[in-house]
């Protein structure tokens, strides 16, 4: 199949925007719990609709009081938090677009960011963010930020005691401005090459989207369900999962610190979760490590098999009796240890940001989780297209969501039609242009539509090696396979106009001391000196052999190097939604991928 669409379930009318999502929740009878964070004694306390409303509400009138105009542009630069999605919608509220910024982001992203979208103010999470975003504005002389507030409750105050002066109706005529086809926010990508471009995207973008993702996920998405949010609200997954919440009446809960997450999870006990793959895959390793440190080591990869049988068979329609039998078994004895360490709760976790792996996913579905890997970019509000507990095939990142199309050009690039799509890059009508063919999005990915309009991911149009023999490979199919073992944290495939495929593989920090130790070796060995240890580079040649029976011997890895450090957001190699950034990694690491290619190519193995 060439294309695919799936009509809208629910219309929208053209003059309603974000805010009016707000408004129906909080006019509803149940009033339901919106948000939930921790008061002073650690304790989940609830906020209602009508709670969140009235605080929202108290801060915009403050952003209209220090003067913020209808359309102005706000940064938010803060930690993944309660008061970031407070002063999201207080922006809108007070008719203005807010500008997400990565907490982690350089002064001179930072600057950047500010400048080009003409940001009149910032909210910072604390003073070294304020230092950073002022820091910034003086360096670049941007002398239109005329406000920077912090996210404590100091600063907070002053706005809503600020604010008291301002009408209910001068504020509710401020909101109403904005209408579906409006600007609703200006989301940077985090690029993995070049400075961010600026996605602008409409409230009908969120609305329309959440509305019809909601309609499509009601057994996920429903007034009662909880989820906790520990991805960067600065990225657009997690962006319009908040969205979609408020839409849906969602309780959502906040981790500013991943090192939290499990008892943050066990606390709360969320009934979905969203995450990028990698989570999912450190879920996996460090439940087998832990495996093994207690000897269990058989115990579990027999259950991980049992798990990936089952989820298989079940999604063919039929399970063995004594398949069935041995996944109850391994229910007692694994499964249900996983799922308790997640809160015990949680039916449904929504996977974005890169593929997740066919066998990672029937794993997870088979220990009772089900993985709704789903499809998107920033410049597509996040989900194109999503697996839902209806219509799920593992492996696939599901059919397009309501309101949006999927086309494959002839080149395999998928591009895209629909509710989600941006309305054009923010200053660059050049590359809005060039974004754009016969009215639909050109992605940069490769995919493929099965009989059942299902897009799989192939592969990324510009991540594609050419070797000097002229052979295409396709990196990510070899660098999944050898990125899922624990002891690897990062694989990168190279080889472009070179005679043959290479890889630059780094170590994982926290799985190598366990490692090591069942191995004989020393658990306190360096990840440098671990590097060069005759064990780690066999079971790394091992992982390699394994990976390349998925390729031809033309796209086959013939040479590995590893890397004596990891490859990190913090080292610049990583994006925030920890993408591999390419061409950084191929730029500091030039002079080990020359040292493999000085020497002659490796036997056929």
């Amino acid at each position: 199949m060439r294309e695919y669409s799936v009509p809208p379930m629910v219309d929208v009318e053209r003059s309603s925007n974000i805010t009016d999502l707000l408004i129906r929740q909080a006019g509803l009878a149940s009033n339901p719990a919106l948000f939930s964070r921790r008061d002073g004694e650690g304790t989940w306390q609830d906020i209602t609709a009508r709670g969140f409303l009235a605080d929202v509400t108290a801060l915009a009138k403050g952003l209209v009081a220090s003067g913020i105009a209808a359309g102005d542009r706000i940064g938010i630069m803060a930690r993944t938090r309660y008061e970031w999605s407070l002063v999201d919608f207080a922006i809108w509220f007070a008719g203005a677009v807010p500008v997400p910024i990565y907490e982690t982001s350089s002064p001179a992203q930072v600057a950047w960011i500010l400048g080009d979208s003409g940001a009149a103010g910032a909210f910072a999470d604390g003073p070294a963010h304020e230092q950073r975003i002022r820091e910034a504005a003086h360096s670049e002389g941007l002398e239109g930020l005329r406000h920077v507030w912090q996210l404590d409750g100091k600063t907070l105050d002053a706005l809503r005691e600020a604010g008291r002066s301002v009408a209910d109706d001068a504020l509710d005529g401020r909101r109403r401005q904005a209408g579906l086809d409006d600007l609703a926010t200006i989301i940077y990508t985090s690029g993995t090459t070049g400075r961010p471009k600026g996605c602008e995207l409409t409230h009908g973008n969120f609305v329309e989207l959440a509305l019809n993702a909601g309609a499509a996920l009601p057994e996920v998405a429903h007034e009662g369900a909880r989820t906790i949010m520990f991805l960067p609200l600065a990225h657009v997954f997690a962006r319009f999962i908040s969205v979609l919440c408020v839409a849906c009446g969602v309780t959502v809960a906040h981790t500013p610190d991943v090192k939290n997450l499990l008892p943050d999870l066990q606390s709360f006990r969320p009934s979905f979760i969203l995450a990028v793959p990698r989570v999912f895959e450190k879920v996996y390793n460090n439940s087998m490590l832990k495996a093994e440190d207690a000897g269990k080591g058989r115990i579990f990869h027999a259950a991980a098999d049992t798990a990936v049988a089952w989820s298989k068979a079940a999604q063919a329609g039929k399970v063995p009796f004594l398949l069935a039998w041995k996944h109850r078994l391994f229910d007692k004895l694994v499964f249900h240890k996983i799922r308790e360490a997640m809160g015990g709760q949680v039916h449904y976790a929504v996977s974005g940001g890169a593929p997740l792996g066919e066998r990672l996913g029937h794993f997870f579905h088979g220990i009772g989780l089900l993985v709704l890997e789903g499809y998107g970019l920033t410049e597509t509000t996040a989900p194109v297209s999503v697996n839902t507990p209806r219509l799920v095939k593992i492996g696939t990142v599901g059919a397009p969501l309501p309101g949006n199309a999927v086309r494959i050009a002839d080149d395999g690039e998928i591009l895209v039609k629909g509710v989600c799509v941006l309305r054009g890059y923010y200053n660059r009508p050049d590359l809005t242009a060039e974004a754009f063919v016969d009215g639909w999005l050109r992605t940069g990915d490769l995919g493929e539509l099965d009989a059942d309009g299902f897009l799989r991911i192939t592969g990324r149009k510009k991540e594609i090696i050419v070797t000097a023999a002229g052979k295409n490979v396709v990196p990510a199919i070899l660098e999944d396979r050898i990125r899922a073992n624990a002891l690897v944290s990062q694989c990168v495939v190279v080889g472009d106009q070179r005679p043959f495929i290479s890889a630059l593989i780094s170590l994982d920090e926290e799985a190598l001391p366990g490692w090591l130790e069942r191995h004989g070796l020393p658990a306190g060995t360096s990840v440098a000196d671990a590097a060069t240890l005759a064990p780690v580079l066999a079971e790394l040649q091992a992982l390699v052999d394994e990976a390349n029976q998925s390729v031809s011997q033309a796209e086959a890895i013939k040479a590995f190097r590893v890397v004596p450090a990891d490859f990190t957001e913090a080292s610049g190699h990583l994006t925030p939604s920890l993408k591999i950034k390419r061409a950084q990694v191929l730029q500091d690491y030039a002079g080990v991928v020359d040292e493999i290619y000085a020497v002659p190519k490796p036997a056929q193995r």
